[in-house]
């Protein structure tokens, strides 16, 4: 265990490593205007095998009623049964320069008190966006990675039952407009702000095209020219930038989970001089029982049987491991390795550390 934990904390160092090595523009920005838009609509899956809505839900009453009626059929709200029905919400993301006929993956959710969307199938729904437009069209047979089967006395659910996906299940019918601009301004906005990389992907980028084009405009944005040789093709010269390289920086941070003991140390995580000792006490707890009974041929007395208790407490002999001010993630892996530690270990340590002040690290616990 010991070993692999040490394994463990210095292949972290080997991947951080590598991964400072340079990361395309794609890959840390995004370009302005570019994105992907949230579309939501209200809408009904029908063929469900008792599991859908009560009676109680009036919502899904009337619905069921209007849609009857505005296919020509006329009905006695008072007399509709909605057991096989579910009133849901259905939300799906319109991705950039999606074409009309696109499809679209697209997630259902009960909003009633539905028990099981499974086996189910949405009618069609329109998906509204923002400015209350139709975007998309959703419909098709809702896929649910849960079950849940009960009767009156007990129930088994596993999963979720009552959110479902429909894959492709969203067509598409207006587009989202967007054109590059035309005054060929590109701001490039990066995903995590740092000064030192905005500060790099510029350098990178008017070393490549041999001109000042690209200029900072704080941490995270970045503007671009576009070049008079690319006036004819934007698109190339988007293409061309968006593969660049760079060298990426990020702040030192330790990304601890405390539920599953997963623990994830940036390769810039530098450590103050400080001592750590490790110790754990072994509890032992031991039941027994001691028979009393009297002697043979006793006219008096009677057979008593009398608990005993034993207690052992050790606690390990503890040894302190000094750590010099500025190691790394590989000699912190080393002296944690040397004192015999487990991931939950660790996660007191650094918490211990970071108390001390001898961490120049940010401890992020989720």
């Amino acid at each position: 265990m010991h070993k692999w934990i040490g394994g463990f904390l210095f292949g972290i160092c080997i991947i951080s490593a590598s991964l400072a090595q340079g990361a395309r523009i794609k890959d840390l920005s995004e370009l302005q205007g570019v994105r992907d838009n949230q579309l939501i609509g209200y809408g009904l899956v029908v063929g469900l095998n008792d599991t859908g809505d009560s009676s109680n839900m009036k919502l899904t009453m009337d619905t069921v009623a209007n849609l009857m009626e505005n296919l020509g059929m006329t009905v006695d709200r008072r007399a509709i049964k909605v057991k096989n029905v579910a009133a849901v919400v259905v939300t799906a993301s319109l991705p950039p320069f999606a074409k009309a006929g696109t499809k679209i993956d697209v997630v259902v959710s009960s909003l009633g008190d539905a028990d099981s969307l499974s086996g189910g199938t949405l009618l069609r729904t329109p998906l509204l966006g923002p400015d209350q437009n139709v975007y998309a069209l959703a419909q098709g047979p809702v896929i649910v990675g849960g079950f849940s089967i009960g009767g009156q006395a007990a129930q088994i659910e596993k999963n979720h039952p009552t959110v479902g996906r429909i894959p492709d299940g969203g067509m598409v019918e207006q587009e989202v407009p967007f054109v590059l601009p035309a005054e060929g301004k590109f701001v490039f906005n990066l995903r995590d702000a740092d000064f030192t990389t905005i500060s790099r992907m510029t350098n990178v980028i008017n070393t490549e095209f041999r001109q000042e084009i690209a200029q900072p405009l704080d941490s995270r944005s970045l503007v671009v020219n576009l070049p008079s040789t690319y006036n004819a093709g934007p698109v190339q010269f988007l293409s061309h930038v968006e593969n660049l390289e760079v060298e990426t920086d990020s702040k030192a941070r330790i990304v601890i989970n405390e539920r599953t003991g997963t623990i994830v140390i940036g390769s810039n995580v530098r450590i103050s001089t400080v001592a750590v000792a490790h110790g754990n006490i072994k509890l032992t707890i031991k039941e027994s029982a001691f028979v009393s009974q009297p002697m043979s041929f006793s006219p008096h007395g009677r057979t008593v049987i009398i608990p005993d208790t034993e207690i052992e407490v050790q606690e390990e002999d503890s040894r302190f491991v000094v750590m010099e001010r500025g190691v790394s993630v590989g000699d912190l892996a080393g002296a944690l390795n040397a004192i015999g530690v487990t991931p939950r270990d660790v996660i007191a340590i650094f918490q211990a550390i970071k108390a001390a002040g001898a961490m120049q690290a940010e401890l992020v616990i989720l």
